[in-house]
C-alpha cells in the first residue's frame, strides 16, 4: 500500500524533521528512502545515521520540542521535505511517480509535490504553483491521470482530494496540530484509535448514503475530506473545502451542447489514457522464481502468470463490455506509445479476459465479443481459465486493506486474472457510475420540465418487464415510474432523510428487486437502505437512523435528487475501488481506471441529463470515442448491459466455503460489536448455499467486514517508529463488547 503523510504544527521550530544527518532544518533528504509500507527498515540518511526529529510523541504534546530523540516517524519513508510542516511517501513508489517544484529556489517554502501519475510538465506545475499560492486551487486538479497534490506556501499547507473518491484524504487532531496522509490506518495507529461502530453500522446499512456515513472513517477519531474538496492547514488549524463550482440551487442551468459535451469526454478520455502511455515503462522490480521450462499445455505468459510476476509494460482488460474494450483500444492505438518494455513504435498491447469454466453458460456472447475485439493486430489476447479453484470465497486470506470493502471475498478470483497482466493495467472500473444515469435523474427531468425526455426509458423499462414473463404488469410500468419520479422530484431533502430513518427504526429494511423495474423503483428515493440492513439488529439500524435524522438538516451540495444520488453512488464506488487495489494488489503492479480521473468525471458531468437517462447512452458516447480515434467496426451486441457478477458462481462458490464460513460466524466480532446476530447469519448462509432468494452482495459484504475485523486485530504491525513509548497500533483494546440494554 502506498500513501503520503504529513503533519502542520503550531509552534514554527516544531521537532526537526528535516534535519537529517547534519542537513540543516528545511532541507529534505533525497535518500531517506524505505523498501516497503510496513516496518521494512528505511529511514536513514546519507551517512547512515537515523532520522532526527519529525511529529513529537503524543505523550508529551506539551513540550513536543524538549527531547529530540522523542519522535515518531513513518516506517520506511521518504522524506519529501522538512520542518516546520514534514512530508513523507512511504510504500513502494515509483521514481517517477513522485514529483516536487519550488516557485523559487530563493523561497523553499512555496513547494508542490504531486504523488501519482500526472500528465502535467514541469511547466504547468510550476505556473499552477504561483496560482495555489494565491488561492486558485481548481488549478492542480485540471491535469489528466490520478494524482494526490499537496502545496506548501509558508505555514499554509493545502491537500487535494479528487472529484470521485478514489484518493481520500484523511486527517486527524494530534499533538496541537494536525496529521493528515492519505490512508486512514496509519492516522489509526498514530493515535491509537478505536473503531467506530456507528460507522460500521452505517456502512452496512446505508452505505450508498453519504448523510448516514458522514466526515468518517471505521476508526473513531479519524475523519475524511469529502470527494472534491482540500484540506487546508494553517500552523496546526484546519479548513476544509470545496475547489469545484457548485450549480445553482434556484435555477436549473441552461443544458449543454449534447455532440459538444461527447467531444469533451472523448478528449478527457484520450487524455487519461495518454498520460499513462507516456510515462517510464517498467519491469518488476525483483526477477519471479527460475522459469523450470516448457510445461504442456502452457506457454510463457502462463509460466510467468502462475508465478505471480506481471509482463513487462501496458496491457488491459478485455472483458466483452464497452469501457474495457474502449481502453484497450485507445492504449493499442494511440501512435508513438509502445505497449512493452523497450519495444518499437506499435507493439501489440496485452489483453486479459477471464473465462470462468465453474459457470460457463450465460456469458458466451461476452466471450466471443471479446475474441472478436481481440482480432485486432494492436492486441495480444490473453485468457486466464480457472475453475472452482477461482470461484468467490474460494480463497480468504489476503492483506489487510485501509478500510472494509465487499471486493475482499472476491479478491482470489480477480488476483489470478491481474497476475496475467501488465505492470501497468487499465481496467473500466467506474464507466458505469461515471457516464450512467441513475434512475433518481429522471425527477430532476420532471423537476426542470422535460417530460419528453422520459418517454425512451420508461419504455426501455416497460419492455424488460415484457420480456420477464409479466406483460399485464408491463402495462402499468410507464404509470409507476412517473409517479414515483413525479414523488421524488416533490420531495424535499430533510422530508426525504426523515423518512428514511423512519424506515430503518421501524425494521422496513427488507427489500427484493426481481428485475429492473423494481430496481428503478428503489432507486428513486433520497435514501434507502443496503442489501445488509437486513441481517443488523434493531440497536444498530436505530443508530443509523439517529444519523439520518442529524443528516436531515444539513443539506447536500446538490438539492436535486438526481444529481446528488449519482455523486454518492459515485463516492461509494470509488471507495471500493480503492480497497479493490489494495486487496487484489501484484507487487510492481499498477492499476490504471481512467474514468475515475478528475477531468473524466468533470467532463461526464458536463453531458446533458436528457441524452444520459437514455437506454444505450453508455456504449453511444464510448461509440463516439472509439470513432473519433479510428475504431469504426464493432462486434454485434456491443454496449450490452454488463451484467451483475454471476449469481451461479458467487453461489457455487458459497457452498464449496460453506463450512469455513460458518466456523467465521460460529463467534464472529460483528455480533461482539452489536451489529448482528450470529445465527440470523447463519442461516441466511445456509438459505443462500440451497439457492432460497437472498441479497448475495449483502452477505458479501457481511463477510468482507468480518475478514476485516480479523484481520485488523490479528496485524501486530504498526505504520510508525522512533518512539520510545509502546508500540502504536490502531484499536489496541480490540473490538467493544456490546452490552445490550436492559428492558
Amino acid at each position: 500500500m502506498r500513501w503520503l503523510v504529513g503533519w502542520s504544527s503550531i509552534a514554527a521550530s516544531f521537532g526537526t524533521a528535516g534535519r537529517v544527518s547534519g542537513q540543516s532544518s528545511g532541507q529534505s533528504s533525497g535518500q531517506a528512502f524505505g523498501q516497503g509500507g510496513y516496518g521494512q527498515g528505511g529511514g536513514y540518511g546519507d551517512s547512515g545515521a537515523p532520522l532526527r526529529g519529525g511529529l513529537a510523541d503524543a505523550a508529551h504534546p506539551d513540550d513536543p520540542g524538549a527531547d529530540a530523540e522523542r519522535t515518531v516517524h513513518p516506517v520506511g519513508a521518504q522524506l519529501l521535505w522538512g520542518d516546520p510542516d514534514p512530508l513523507w511517501a512511504v510504500g513502494d513508489w515509483r521514481p517517477d511517480e513522485i514529483r516536487t517544484v519550488t516557485a523559487d529556489p530563493a523561497d523553499p517554502f512555496t513547494r508542490l509535490a504531486v504523488l501519482g501519475c500526472c500528465g502535467a510538465t514541469d511547466a504547468e506545475l510550476r505556473r499552477a504553483l504561483y496560482a495555489a499560492r494565491g488561492g486558485a486551487l481548481r488549478h492542480l486538479t485540471q491535469w489528466s491521470g490520478s494524482y494526490t497534490a499537496v502545496v506548501q506556501a509558508g505555514r499554509r499547507i493545502t491537500v487535494l482530494g479528487d472529484l470521485a473518491g478514489a484518493r481520500p484524504v484523511f486527517y486527524t487532531p494530534w499533538a496541537s496540530g494536525t496529521a493528515y496522509a492519505t490512508a486512514a490506518l496509519p492516522l489509526a495507529d498514530l493515535i491509537e484509535a478505536q473503531l467506530d461502530i456507528g460507522h460500521l453500522a452505517a456502512l452496512l446499512a446505508c452505505p450508498d448514503s453519504p448523510e448516514a456515513l458522514g466526515d468518517g472513517t471505521p476508526y473513531a477519531g479519524v475523519r475524511r475530506i469529502p470527494p472534491g474538496h482540500a484540506l487546508i492547514l494553517r500552523e496546526g488549524s484546519r479548513e476544509i473545502t470545496g475547489y469545484e463550482q457548485v450549480a445553482s440551487l434556484a435555477v436549473a442551468a441552461p443544458e449543454a451542447d449534447a455532440e459538444r459535451a461527447v467531444e469533451g469526454v472523448r478528449e478527457a478520455l484520450v487524455d487519461a489514457v495518454r498520460a499513462r502511455l507516456t510515462a517510464p515503462r517498467h519491469a518488476p522490480d525483483t526477477l519471479p522464481p527460475y522459469d523450470p521450462g516448457p510445461v504442456p499445455g502452457m506457454g510463457p505468459a502462463d509460466r510467468r502468470a502462475a508465478r505471480g510476476a506481471p509482463a513487462p509494460g501496458v496491457g488491459a482488460d478485455l472483458s466483452g463490455g464497452s469501457a474495457s474494450a474502449t481502453l484497450a483500444l485507445l492504449a493499442a492505438g494511440l501512435p508513438g506509445a509502445p505497449g512493452t518494455l523497450l519495444s518499437p513504435a506499435g507493439a501489440r498491447l496485452l489483453a486479459v479476459t477471464f473465462n470462468d469454466l465453474a459457470t460457463p453458460q450465460g456469458r458466451e456472447a461476452e466471450l466471443e465479443r471479446a475474441r472478436v475485439i481481440a482480432a485486432d493486430p494492436r492486441l495480444h489476447h490473453v485468457v486466464v481459465a480457472a475453475a472452482a479453484e477461482a470461484l468467490p470465497y474460494a480463497e480468504l486470506d489476503g492483506p489487510l486493506t485501509d478500510e472494509p470493502g465487499p471486493s475482499l471475498v472476491f479478491a482470489a478470483r480477480e488476483r489470478r486474472r491481474l497476475a496475467a497482466g501488465s505492470a501497468d493495467h487499465f481496467t473500466g472500473h467506474g464507466a458505469r457510475q461515471v457516464l450512467d444515469a441513475h434512475p433518481a435523474r429522471m425527477a430532476d427531468l420532471l423537476m426542470d420540465r422535460r417530460r419528453r425526455h422520459l418517454l425512451r426509458p420508461v419504455a426501455a423499462l416497460a419492455r424488460s418487464a415484457s420480456a420477464s414473463g409479466t406483460s399485464g404488469e408491463s402495462l402499468l410500468v410507464p404509470l409507476t415510474v412517473y409517479s414515483a419520479a413525479r414523488r421524488l422530484a416533490r420531495t424535499s431533502y430533510r422530508a426525504g432523510m426523515e423518512a428514511a430513518a423512519a424506515r430503518l427504526r421501524e425494521g422496513g429494511v427488507t427489500e427484493r428487486s426481481s428485475g429492473p423495474v423494481d430496481a428503478s423503483l428503489a432507486a428513486l428515493t433520497w435514501s434507502r437502505p443496503g442489501p445488509a440492513a437486513g441481517w443488523l439488529t434493531g440497536e444498530a439500524l436505530a443508530e443509523v437512523s439517529i444519523r439520518l435524522t442529524a443528516a436531515a438538516g444539513r443539506p447536500p451540495l446538490s438539492l436535486r435528487p438526481g444529481e446528488a444520488r449519482a455523486r454518492s453512488l459515485l463516492a461509494r464506488h470509488a471507495a471500493d475501488h480503492r480497497v479493490f487495489e489494495q486487496a487484489v494488489e501484484v507487487r510492481s503492479q499498477r492499476l490504471h481506471a481512467p474514468f475515475l480521473d478528475n477531468q473524466v468525471v468533470r467532463a461526464a458531468r458536463a453531458l446533458p441529463e436528457s441524452l444520459r437517462v437514455q437506454p444505450g447512452a453508455r456504449a453511444a458516447i464510448l461509440r463516439s470515442v472509439l470513432s473519433s480515434a479510428g475504431v469504426r467496426e464493432f462486434p454485434p451486441g456491443w454496449g450490452a448491459t454488463d451484467r451483475e457478477p454471476n449469481e451461479t458462481a458467487t453461489r457455487l462458490g458459497l457452498r464449496a466455503a460453506l463450512n469455513g464460513l460458518l466456523d467465521l460466524f460460529e463467534s464472529p466480532l460483528l455480533a461482539d460489536a452489536g451489529l448482528i446476530e450470529a445465527r440470523v447469519v447463519r442461516q441466511a448462509l445456509l438459505d443462500a448455499a440451497d439457492g432460497r432468494p437472498v441479497p448475495l452482495d449483502g452477505l458479501a459484504e457481511l463477510v468482507s467486514m468480518e475478514l476485516w475485523l480479523g484481520r485488523l486485530l490479528a496485524r501486530r504491525g504498526t505504520c510508525w517508529t522512533g518512539t520510545s513509548a509502546a508500540r502504536r497500533r490502531a484499536v489496541p483494546e480490540g473490538v467493544p463488547v456490546h452490552r445490550p440494554a436492559l428492558s
